[in-house]
């Protein structure tokens, strides 16, 4: 194989096919991302056994088609620390040289045979999703879960499809965070009452390999795994076993309730100066609403006290919730400032619920309030 590559298109593709290969591995060979250049295509292929990854790199010009293993901490260095805006690959049977304007490289070769295959996409059922809605899911979702929790399967994030939608949910057992949108069931697809939970490392990854540039991606549920297909990438995760909680019921569903909207960027920067004195052991924040303000107060004992008020259009009876101000801000900190969003709240013992008019919903449980 001999190849000739720009160094940046390469390196950032080469970079996110690296994020799936595992630095330490009972099968070294996993170490390694896998190059396959074609006269048609040069794709990278890297994966754990649990989730995979093919990618297809832009700018190379195939003198010689052929494969080639990369171990991935040499050739990443190198890729990073060079200079040269081209770079040459060359394998033969004693190894692998990678060749700049000024400097050369040889790099041990392994076979390229007894690397794992790596799924690509077959599929005929699948759902076709606006690429900028699945990075959203992930962005709105992807906080929420918990990889420690050994109850129920909240280390990933639950994808549902039906005929004309997608929703993604994600949660810790002290806060629920659900997007949902627009999607087309292509050839029947549908996950019904299928369990289809993404681990969150393959959810982060999926947000990576998307570009800008994606317009539709394909999303293909099975019984054990899951795969996603851009224009450039195609990627396989294996899928989080175990059982969701019953995420319907947590939205609360309330008569008594009252709604007020609250422009996101001033909120989030009243709430940012209102934890200030918020410690690891004391992390709650008084949210009381009434009389045109919302009144955000934080006190730990060896720190201090904190009171920000914030105008808002209620002025009806007081009403105080005390809410995790790091579980508040994980909410607004993936929202553009000059969106709004509707705060949902009862009394000091009900769940808020955070709402915003683009399919997105946010429960958090309240805090006992010290007395």
């Amino acid at each position: 194989m001999k190849i000739t590559f720009d160094r940046e298109q390469f390196l950032n593709a080469f970079m996110t096919a690296a994020t799936v290969a595992p630095s330490r591995s009972p099968k070294p060979i996993l170490r390694n991302v896998k190059l396959e250049v074609t006269k048609e295509a040069s794709t990278l292929m890297a994966t754990d056994m649990e989730v995979g990854i093919r990618i297809e790199v832009a700018g190379i010009v195939v003198e010689k088609p052929g494969t080639v293993l990369a171990p991935v901490s040499l050739l990443g260095s190198i890729l990073r620390e060079s200079s040269d805006e081209k770079l040459v690959i060359e394998t033969d049977s004693k190894g692998t040289v990678v060749r700049g304007e000024r400097s050369e490289f040889k790099l041990p070769a392994e076979n390229p045979d007894e690397f794992p295959s790596v799924a690509s996409f077959t599929e005929e059922a699948f759902h076709e999703v606006p690429a900028r809605l699945y990075k959203e899911l992930v962005r709105r979702t992807l906080f929420a879960t918990d990889a420690e929790s050994s109850r129920y399967a909240l280390g990933g994030v639950l994808l549902e499809m039906s005929e004309d939608k997608i929703t993604a949910v994600a949660t810790d057992g002290r806060r629920l965070a659900k997007m949902e949108g627009p999607a087309m069931a292509v050839g029947g697809h549908q996950t019904g009452d299928a369990m289809t939970i993404v681990p969150s490392r393959a959810m982060q990854l999926m947000e990576r390999a998307l570009s800008d540039g994606d317009a539709e991606i394909q999303v293909a549920a099975r019984v054990n795994d899951i795969l996603v297909k851009s224009a450039r990438a195609t990627i396989y995760s294996r899928l989080v076993e175990g059982r969701f909680p019953k995420w319907r019921e947590v939205f609360p569903t309330r008569q008594e309730s009252v709604q007020i909207e609250i422009a996101v960027g001033p909120f989030y920067s009243a709430l940012r100066q209102a934890a200030i004195v918020a410690s690891e052991e004391s992390r709650g924040i008084d949210f009381s609403f009434g009389g045109g303000v919302l009144v955000m107060a934080g006190a730990t004992v060896e720190v201090g006290q904190s009171r920000v008020e914030l105008p808002i259009p209620y002025a009806g009876d007081d009403i105080t919730v005390t809410l995790d101000h790091r579980f508040v801000a994980d909410f607004l900190k993936v929202l553009d400032a000059e969106k709004a969003v509707t705060v949902d709240i009862q009394d000091a013992e009900s769940a808020a619920l955070f709402t915003t008019d683009d399919g997105y919903g946010y429960v958090i449980m309240p805090l006992a309030r010290d007395q």
